[in-house]
């Protein structure tokens, strides 16, 4: 009763703060619904962006990775603050400055309509049938694990998850449905203020049991255990061999953090550049941070399991929660697992539902649409792929891996090509709309088929983005060279926010990329 009633009360306070947020907000317009009335602060965007991005998939399948390979995933979170930082400083000026909603808007500006609509048709697909469905099922999972659903309606762990998994769906659509993106920022933001409360507790917590009360002994403890779990640099045939931070990950990052629509439109909603920049730069700092929450779990998991949920690492997380949390918080901390679901689950939708109005409904069936008509499709389009991800969240059980490998593999089906035509439409002036698209359609057969058809080759799947990416490079010159780019497209100023920089964003910028660097120094003299 005492979980059940903490539950409640956390989940129930964030959806109140939200409507209350909420009650003066003009949510008929569609920079009202989509964008959030261009009126989000740093903090919230921060907070948005970190909850955006850090889900179950992290606090179950990253843990449920390292508990397995150690601490070399963490390489997926730290090189996001450098990516971070070229955001804040090179995209989103550029964003803000042309008065963007969706991300393809920049490529009809640089190539033309047909590259934008393939974009955006591209994401929403990528958003529907790999994010969503895999944040849902490691959601559930991770519910169904402290709660025990199924025994508490008495039915088997099968029917257990798919109860979750609708129950969440149903709460995170009502969300985006009828709150639009500043509904989401801000229930993102006190669900993050919670899950770094609540993640942080259970290594601390742990520790404290490991070293009798004391956390500077039991992580001593746990490091002498297996310190080959603590090194950062992965070997050439391990998960994440240090090799892939130079080849394809960088390209992965920058695409996530500076071209994903999902992320980025917490910044295009800023009041301002300041406040953008400073959103971007402390979820940067965030990202450093946050493998105390997602990572450090799985080590301690490794001192108290040793290889018992070697095959089943998705389950350990969980296992670790129920040994260390007291019984009357593990109400609160499913709250808070529910709140991350839901934070990155409304999230998607939100972004989803603004690439089909704004880039697909408005530009190609109805250009004339109005701003109240435009939110009701957007509303709609919610609603529709809800319940889609819904129903495919189950395909994604049981993978070898684990969810959070799973998800990254998935990715790169659609993140590197469209990584590669939104750097060549900023950086390469000669590069065609003919060979933009050309080289978008090459860059999916290529990875699909290396990944699924000749499955021989042995090239780590991150190897095989930076191998894309200078491909697709290739390809893009190749064909502008025969078929010339024809407009000559410059940004120019909208004048849609202030674009005056943020005082702190040198400053910051630097020491985020020296931490970053300090870490690997540091850590990884244990290879």
């Amino acid at each position: 009763m005492i979980t059940l009633a903490s539950f409640i009360l956390f989940t129930g306070g964030v959806a109140l703060f939200t409507w209350y947020s909420l009650r003066r907000t003009n949510l008929g317009s569609s920079e009202g619904y989509f964008l959030g009335g261009r009126s989000l602060t740093g903090t919230v965007i921060a907070g948005s962006m970190l909850l955006t991005n850090i889900s179950s998939e992290h606090l179950i399948g990253m843990n449920g990775n390292s508990y397995v390979n150690g601490f070399i995933v963490i390489a997926w979170e730290v090189t996001s603050s450098i990516a971070l930082v070229i955001a804040a400083i090179f995209f989103v000026p550029k964003y803000l400055k042309m008065g963007l909603t969706t991300i393809p808007q920049f490529l009809e500006n640089r190539f033309d309509g047909l590259t934008r609509t393939m974009v955006a048709s591209i994401l929403i697909f990528s958003f529907v049938v790999t994010l969503l469905p895999i944040v849902l099922y490691s959601g559930a999972i991770g519910i169904e694990s402290l709660f025990g659903v199924s025994d508490f309606l008495g039915v088997d762990t099968t029917q257990g998850l798919w109860i979750t998994i609708v129950v969440i769906g149903a709460i995170g659509s009502i969300y985006a449905i009828f709150g639009g993106l500043k509904a989401v920022a801000y229930s993102d933001t006190i669900n993050g203020l919670g899950l770094l409360i609540g993640g942080l507790l259970i290594p601390i917590l742990a520790l404290m049991a490991i070293g009798d009360n004391n956390i500077v002994d039991g992580l001593v403890k746990v490091y002498e255990f297996a310190p080959e779990k603590f090194n950062v640099i992965g070997k050439p045939d391990s998960v994440l061999p240090f090799e892939v931070l130079f080849t394809g990950l960088i390209i992965n990052q920058l695409y996530f953090w500076g071209m994903n629509q999902a992320i980025i439109q917490r910044a295009l909603g800023a009041k301002n550049l300041k406040e953008a920049q400073k959103g971007l730069l402390l979820t940067g700092l965030f990202k450093i941070l946050i493998p105390l929450v997602i990572v450090l779990p799985g080590v301690i998991c490794y001192f108290y399991f040793q290889d018992t949920y070697f095959d089943q690492q998705d389950s350990v997380y969980p296992q670790l929660v129920k040994k260390v949390l007291p019984v009357w918080l593990i109400g609160f901390f499913a709250a808070v697992i529910m709140g991350a679901v839901l934070s990155t689950f409304n999230s998607v939708l939100n972004s989803v539902a603004t690439l089909f109005s704004v880039d697909i409904v408005k530009k190609h069936l109805n250009k004339n649409i109005s701003d109240t008509q435009l939110v009701r499709i957007g509303k709609g389009t919610s609603a529709v792929l809800a319940v889609v991800a819904i129903f495919t969240a189950p395909m994604v059980a049981n993978a070898s891996d684990g969810l959070y490998q799973l998800l990254q593999e998935l990715n790169g089906i659609f993140f590197i090509p469209i990584a590669s035509i939104l750097l060549a439409g900023f950086f390469m002036k000669k590069v065609s709309a003919l060979g933009a698209k050309v080289a978008l359609i090459f860059g999916l057969c290529f990875y699909i088929f290396m990944t699924w058809g000749y499955t021989s080759h042995g090239i780590h799947f991150v190897h095989l983005w930076g191998i894309e990416f200078v491909l697709n490079v290739a390809i893009m010159y190749a064909v502008s060279h025969f078929y010339p780019r024809k407009n000559l497209y410059e940004v120019t100023d909208v004048g849609a926010v202030n674009l005056v920089s943020w005082k702190y964003t040198k400053v910051m910028s630097i020491g985020l990329c020296a931490i970053t660097i300090l870490i690997y120094v540091l850590l990884g003299s244990n290879g």
